[in-house]
């Protein structure tokens, strides 16, 4: 209980990154805006704002920003000197909200005890300001100063940011999925709620043959191909001759690639080859899943049959659209989703490469052991997409293998169908659980996608905008209504005033006016645009968000020019908002604990940090463990005695009262 009574740690969400890993880490070690926020909390009008600006860049690229100060620096032991001390101050208010022995484990390993020494308050220290001095100027003397830096800056970046929240989309667009999916895996603390990107991803490495089709094609799409080939290791070497020589004279206009990739001519005429291969390839695979899954109700979306091969038409919807290719060499008109034998060859050495590829397995087991479709966390509701309604906002009834679902219950059920995929013992429901995975991809009764259809053929084979368009779900309408996200709240056991859904998804178009915080400040949707690829249509480089003791807080960011620019221009984020305070604004005032074990000691952190010391020695029963519970106590209660006599002179003696400094009616 003491423990819980600590300031309330940061947390950091973050949603749609879509592979732009460039972005993704500097969001990640300027904490949107945390670590600012904390050098302004400590030096205040007492450092100038460039400065401040500065030592936050020094924090967030040590290693970058130290080699361009060495080349405009004269004196680097006195600016070592200044640095070290800023750091110093910067880290002991970062550590000031944790107990002891979690700041201990934060620690670098190579410069722990010294940390600690460093950020740990000395009340009863007759010189401290002789004892410090002695430490930083040893540190600078022996040659370890810009070490040490690092592992201040590191630290800090660890300590301001306790608990990171990944609302979906890892995957696609951007070039670095993996490399993100590397950095989630060594972060201290981290969950994800699962977008449907991932989940087509986590479809493509349990072998579900319409997942592979659409995350080859959206790499191709895309100039990404690198990510499976050199991030992954998996072999496209047979898709790209296949692709070469049965589009050998075809120019695939309709298959060119979004953005600006690093190609050169050759490179990107076989790309866009590839690109329509595998798009006529998924087209007839996604209808074989599609005719074994008569439930999931997508028979719509088989299109190849409407196609009058001759002409260069298809009829949708009783009227005639043109195509804008007409060239399909693998299409037999009698029988159009019929693979042909060599497109049939292709898939299998696909299939088992994903399925055997070390590193994509371990990325999804990640994903599976770290996420799922929904999180409760702190009175907040996280996933990604919608919750399915209905027009009048009630929650919408989906059928899954034959068994009605809505709400809660129907993210219930597809995330066990997802874990089903990869761990099922019978082979039908893990059969069953690895097309769920498409199906959560693309469905319009999917959490994560929530739009009538997507219009993949109409958009590459089709000019008229109308056919394009994807109708969403009611969901996205009803987000200013009260009492349907009071519903929505209710349904995933949230009924407090303060409780909040925060989702992504659906990119934020603050050019034209949108706004992120929706019903009040009830909801906030905090995909504003990760991805270059729909900057343009946002108008900055997305939203996310932090929750910390003040309140929670909207940061927008600028679109991210590249690492370089970021140190060499000292930009951190583009401005930022409290959408709701948990203090009054304004207020830095210090209060003095008075909740939980706060009511009987002064450092109820401390009495929790000795419980459970002893209850590990209990556990153990180690002579060791005992040496280590009085160690403890006798480095403690000093430091808690000087707590107390603090809060006597700042709060009064009347306010402290009868309150022990550490061990509830002991001492």
């Amino acid at each position: 209980q003491a423990i819980v009574n600590l300031p309330k740690g940061t947390e950091h969400f973050l949603t749609d990154i879509h592979g732009e890993y460039e972005a993704f880490a500097h969001v990640l070690k300027n904490g949107s805006g945390s670590v600012k926020r904390k050098v302004d909390d400590v030096f205040a009008n007492t450092m100038s704002s460039r400065d401040k600006q500065t030592l936050a860049t020094l924090i967030y690229y040590p290693r970058e920003k130290m080699e361009r100060i060495r080349e405009e620096e004269q004196n680097m032991d006195d600016w070592y000197k200044i640095m070290l001390y800023r750091l110093i101050e910067v880290a002991k208010r970062s550590a000031s909200k944790y107990t002891r022995s979690k700041v201990r484990k934060a620690l670098p390993k190579d410069f722990a005890y010294v940390i600690e020494e460093l950020i740990t308050e000395k009340n009863d220290m007759t010189d401290k300001e002789s004892y410090y001095n002695a430490i930083v100027s040893t540190i600078i003397r022996i040659g370890r100063a810009e070490k040490f830096i690092i592992a201040m800056s590191e630290l800090i970046q660890r300590l301001t940011v306790d608990h990171l929240h990944i609302v979906g989309d890892i995957y696609d667009r951007g070039p670095g999925p993996h490399i993100i999916m590397d950095e989630l895996m060594a972060y201290h603390s981290v969950d994800i709620q699962w977008g449907n990107h991932d989940v087509l991803w986590m479809g493509a490495a349990a072998g579900q043959r319409g997942c592979i089709a659409n995350v080859i094609r959206i790499c191709a799409r895309y100039g990404n191909l690198d990510i499976l080939e050199e991030g992954y290791g998996i072999n496209l070497l047979p898709l790209a001759t296949f692709a070469m020589n049965t589009y050998k004279d075809d120019p695939c206009e309709c298959f060119k690639l979004k953005g600006n990739p690093d190609y050169n001519a050759t490179e990107m005429l076989m790309d866009v080859k590839m690109h329509k291969a595998i798009s006529v390839i998924q087209f007839k695979v996604e209808s074989q899943i599609i005719k074994k899954n008569p439930g999931f109700k997508l028979e719509k979306r088989n299109l190849l049959h409407h196609i009058n091969y001759e002409k260069g038409t298809i009829e949708l919807d009783g009227k005639e659209y043109k195509l804008l290719d007409k060239n399909f060499p693998t299409i037999d008109p009698k029988k159009p989703y019929a693979l042909t034998k060599e497109e049939e060859d292709i898939m299998e050495r696909l299939e088992r490469a994903f399925e055997n590829c070390e590193k994509l397995q371990r990325h999804m087991h990640f994903l599976l052991n770290k996420g799922g479709l929904y999180k409760v966390y702190n009175g907040n509701l996280l996933y990604h997409g919608c919750v399915p309604l209905k027009e009048d906002g009630n929650l919408k009834s989906v059928r899954i293998f034959g068994r009605a679902y809505k709400g809660k219950g129907l993210y219930e059920v597809l995330e066990s169908y997802v874990r089903k995929g990869f761990y099922a013992m019978d082979p039908k429901e893990k059969e069953r659980g690895k097309d769920i995975m498409w199906y959560i991809w693309l469905s319009e009764n999917s959490p994560l996608f929530g739009k009538d259809k997507m219009a993949t053929f109409e958009r590459y084979f089709l000019a008229e905008k109308e056919t394009h368009k994807e109708k969403k779900n009611p969901y996205y309408l009803l987000l200013e209504d009260e009492k349907v996200v009071g519903k929505i709240l209710k349904e995933f056991g949230l009924e407090s005033e303060d409780a909040h859904i925060i989702n992504g998804h659906v990119p934020v178009k603050c050019k034209d006016g949108e706004n992120p915080v929706k019903c009040g400040g009830k909801v906030l949707v905090i995909d504003g645009g990760f991805s270059k690829a729909y900057q343009k249509e946002t108008g900055i480089a997305g939203y996310t968000l932090i929750y910390n003791s003040y309140g929670l807080i909207l940061a927008a960011h600028d679109p991210f020019e590249s690492t370089e620019a970021a140190i060499e221009k000292e930009r951190d984020i583009h401005s930022d908002s409290v959408i709701r305070h948990l203090r009054k604004p304004g207020d830095t005032r210090h209060y003095l604990p008075q909740k939980g074990m706060y009511r009987y000691v002064t450092s109820g952190n401390y009495f929790g940090e000795l419980v459970e010391w002893i209850g590990f020695a209990v556990l153990t029963c180690s002579p060791a463990a005992w040496v280590f519970v009085l160690w403890t106590f006798a480095n403690l209660a000093p430091r808690a005695n000087s707590i107390r006599n603090r809060y006597r002179e700042e709060f009064g003696k009347d306010a402290v009262g009868k309150k022990k400094r550490m061990i509830p009616f002991i001492y």
